[in-house]
């Protein structure tokens, strides 16, 4: 059953069968592991099936005798024994099968094959003889079998955790004495040996980078000389003996004219090799990678992603980028360098790497080692993994988490990269504590930090889709060159801009009576005037300004330093303001409980907390930049000015606009992410009014169909999956195939060794007469316990389905017949049409929204509907939303 496009669904999602975009046309080197496991998955899947052997040879599905242990009962399962005596009952009939138009099944004889869904090879022989609790045959209803998962595609959360409860049984029951508790001892440590791995990885990574970029920032002011004093080039301004060399110059304006213009060239040398690496070797090292950390913890699969060369270029290009002076940080990329390290590990292990849902349990905690070693701040990684990136964290990848940061933070402490005993360079101490007058400060950095961060924001989002549209998206090496270039000419004059931005922020945080060597000259006698605020306020706008526009270049760079940098400096701007009003008026009411002799104000404590609100403004979070922050600097005192600033910061960037930087970025790209933690605007209506309905789905019947026409269907339509009904006239859903398991199973029936003819028969129902040997049966590649609701349920109680369980789409049946279906990203445009798009009657919802996004020129096609460009659809696609 076929029609014309009339749906919003049909009008999104008509494309090329194909599943490679332009993206894939881009340079790559290709991570050739992934491709082996894939074809080692592809020949695990044949192996598993009984019809892939002789086709002459009788296969025998009895079951086979238990096998007596030889070890004392008393180490033997005691699970056993329970199973031993409960009775099995008999397989219930499938309520599909009771429809109208077919007669219920009825149990196979004895030679008619009883097949086993996603079975590993190994464990077949034991399948076989399962009881209770083991796998279903595929005349009892069951989710299917899968080959795996394409890119750019939904995972389906609810069957990769039954696959793993099924996995588990089977360890369990094969757990016999004292090996078989060995053997579950050691598949429950894989995950433990994962993460202190990649903490371990993720913190020497860390030191690297962190002693890398010093070192390369600090040479485009000259270089260590040797002499006397032991000086060596290797070391970097902080530990350099005998200063630094500037071609022998001597004349302070031929030193500050040679100093600049090597300043200039370094700057646009590192920008540039950070640019062609990414690039030329791995697309994905570009930007923080947050956002597609994000999408990807959300069930979305995008491969090369978090591949070796992925981690290389980006670890390299991170040194290259910071060392530049671009307005840009590290913080944000190291968590997606950290979660590339542990998905190089989960490749050792089987368990992990092939099941989708578990592996982004162990990326989310592998996100919060990223932060950890970031930021010097273990719990706050932590934080920062559930209140940002994860969209499931079970209590068990909390502790997961926590272990991965701790032992992160250990490997970077044993590091030492700066050489300081300290974790982190911001680690500071107050003398004096704050006042109670202080408050009203305090709380006005909160506004500006949530003024910055909604300005930010739409700033960057104005510069992106400028960037698109524009012919600079053809040059992206160019645009990095020009940007480096005139990041250059203006950080040089700008002291506070000159240093790098780790230098700049932990001068602004220390206190003036803690520091022994005041670069910037905030602490010399008479720097708290008009000019020294005026500096820094300038520094704050310009970098607010390169900043914005650095932040979506093709290299890698994070937003975390440099909006607390911002913030620093408008912070140590206002703090400079009251320690003045204050030394010029002390006996001013407010300044009561000043002591006389001590200094009532310090600035720096400001700059801490503005630092926090403009990190509150850009990103949205809370609780985690309270932690992070009071980890970060020790100022346990100041929690509460801190938690003042970062409230306010969030209400006003809310009301200015209710997302953050990474989910603009995720709403730029159009991934398909439905964030679950957030309340979402969502129309009052039946699902009916915004499904695709039958009318407008292309369906495959139970029967009726050869090999060579489920080809021809495969190669005239697009579409990522096909509901399975009954017939044309009654259309009673029997089930759900998905297009990579439909060409898998056709393509395995006609190779050797079975061989088939394409004339051959298909069916997706029990035939009791028919010759497993002569036609497909197709059963076991159709998920026949699909998610089903009633047409007439609310557009609200689909939505939390698919939010709450992750689903890929959702068929509508009224009294098991098919009324329609919704998928993820029908789902993602609806409610993206609820909060943007408006029309005179109010919220423009359904067919009306797309028509509109269609009209705009948003509603592309996502598989070959013409050129389309990597960044439009490239990073986007997803197979849930051509579910048909």
């Amino acid at each position: 059953m076929s029609s014309s496009s009339s749906g919003p669904s049909r009008a999104l999602h008509e494309e090329a069968s194909s599943s490679r975009t332009a993206l894939d046309r881009q340079p790559f080197v290709e991570d050739d592991s992934e491709n082996e496991d894939a074809i080692t998955r592809d020949r695990a899947l044949l192996s598993a099936d009984p019809l892939e052997s002789d086709p002459g040879q009788r296969i025998s599905f009895k079951r086979r005798a238990k096998q007596t242990s030889f070890l004392p009962k008393f180490l033997s399962n005691p699970l056993e024994s329970i199973r031993r005596h409960s009775p099995s009952p008999a397989p219930t009939p499938s309520r599909r099968h009771l429809s109208r138009s077919q007669p219920p099944s009825v149990p196979p004889a004895e030679d008619e094959m009883l097949y086993t869904f996603d079975t590993p090879a190994e464990n077949t022989a034991h399948l076989n003889g399962a009881k209770d609790g083991g796998p279903l045959d595929w005349y009892v209803e069951g989710p299917g079998r899968r080959v795996g998962y394409d890119d750019l595609t939904a995972i389906d959360w609810i069957f990769e955790y039954t696959k793993e409860r099924q996995r588990l049984r089977v360890l369990q029951s094969n757990a016999k004495g004292l090996l078989g508790y060995a053997a579950q001892l050691v598949d429950a440590s894989q995950i433990w040996l994962v993460l202190i791995a990649t903490g371990i990885a993720a913190g020497v990574l860390a030191a690297g980078i962190d002693i890398a970029s010093d070192w390369l920032g600090d040479l485009k002011t000259g270089y260590c000389k040797r002499g006397p004093e032991g000086g060596k080039f290797y070391l970097n301004r902080e530990f350099c003996c005998w200063g630094l060399e500037a071609l022998g110059v001597r004349s302070k304006g031929g030193r500050f004219v040679t100093e600049y213009i090597f300043f200039i060239l370094y700057s646009i040398l590192f920008a540039a090799c950070a640019s062609i690496l990414v690039k030329n070797y791995a697309i994905y090292a570009k930007h923080s990678g947050i956002p597609e950390i994000k999408t990807v913890l959300g069930g979305f699969v995008i491969r090369r992603f978090m591949s070796s060369w992925t981690l290389v270029v980006k670890s390299l290009g991170l040194c290259l980028a910071v060392a530049s002076g671009l307005w840009l940080g590290k913080e944000g990329p190291l968590v997606h360098v950290a979660c590339c390290c542990a998905n190089l590990f989960m490749k050792m292990f089987e368990n992990l790497s092939g099941n989708e849902a578990r592996k982004r349990e162990v990326l989310s905690a592998a996100a919060a080692a990223g932060i950890s070693v970031a930021f010097g701040s273990p719990l706050g990684g932590v934080l920062f993994s559930l209140e940002q990136l994860s969209y499931y964290f079970p209590d068990k990848t909390m502790w997961q988490s926590f272990v991965s940061a701790m032992v992160a933070a250990v490997t970077l402490q044993a590091m030492n990269p700066f050489r300081t005993g300290n974790l982190v360079l911001y680690q500071v101490t107050y003398s004096s504590g704050w006042h109670g007058f202080e408050i009203a400060p305090f709380a006005l950095l909160g506004v500006i930090g949530g003024l910055y961060g909604g300005f930010f924001i739409k700033l960057n989002m104005r510069i992106a889709a400028w960037r698109k549209d524009s012919a600079i998206k053809d040059y992206p090496i160019w645009e990095v060159i020009v940007l480096a270039l005139v990041t250059a000419l203006i950080n040089f004059p700008n002291v506070f801009m000159r240093a790098q931005p780790s230098e700049l922020v932990a001068s602004l945080f220390a206190e003036c009576a803690a520091v022994k060597e005041d670069r910037l000259g905030l602490c010399k006698s008479g720097a708290a005037t008009a000019g020294t605020i005026a500096l820094l306020l300038l520094a704050a706008i310009l970098g607010f300004i390169l900043a914005s526009a650095t932040f979506g270049l093709q290299i890698p760079a994070g937003i975390i330093l440099p909006s607390m940098a911002i913030g620093a400096l408008y912070g140590r701007a206002l703090g400079l303001v009251v320690q003045v009003w204050q030394a010029n008026y002390p006996g001013a009411l407010i300044f009561a409980n000043c002591e006389p002799d001590v200094p009532c104000v310090t600035p720096g404590t400001y700059a801490i907390i503005g630092a926090a609100s403009a990190l509150g403004g850009v990103t949205r979070m809370t609780v985690s930049i309270v932690v992070i922050m009071f980890e970060l600097t020790g100022a346990l005192t100041y929690v509460l000015p801190i938690m003042i600033a970062v409230m306010v910061s969030k209400l006003v960037g809310d009301a200015m606009g209710k997302r953050g930087i990474y989910e603009s970025w995720i709403r730029f790209k159009e991934y398909p992410f439905l964030d679950n933690s957030q309340e979402q605007p969502i129309p009052d209506v039946p699902a009916s009014d915004v499904m695709t309905r039958i009318e407008d789905l292309v369906v495959i019947t139970a029967t009726g169909h050869t090999i060579d026409s489920l080809n021809g269907l495969l190669t005239t339509q697009p579409y990522r999956g096909f509901p399975v009904i009954s017939d044309t006239r009654e259309a009673v859903l029997l089930g759900y195939i998905s297009r990579t398991e439909l060409a898998f199973a056709l393509s395995s029936a006609l190779s050797p060794p079975r061989s088939l003819s394409p004339a051959t028969e298909t069916h997706f129902t029990h035939q009791p007469l028919a010759d497993p040997h002569s036609i497909l049966d197709l059963r076991p590649w159709m998920d026949q316990t699909p998610i089903t609701l009633s047409a007439k349920s609310s557009l609200q109680l689909t939505v939390n389905m698919f939010q709450r369980l992750g689903l890929r789409y959702v068929l509508f049946c009224d009294m098991g017949v098919l009324q329609g279906l919704l998928t993820k990203k029908d789902v993602w445009y609806v409610l993206d049409g609820a909060e943007g798009v408006e029309g005179e009657g109010g919220i423009v919802i359904g067919r009306e929204a797309v028509a509109r996004r269609e009209e705009d020129g948003e509603g592309r096609r996502l598989l070959g509907g013409g050129e389309v460009s990597g960044e439009q659809w490239g990073e986007r696609g997803d197979d849930s939303d051509e579910e048909r």
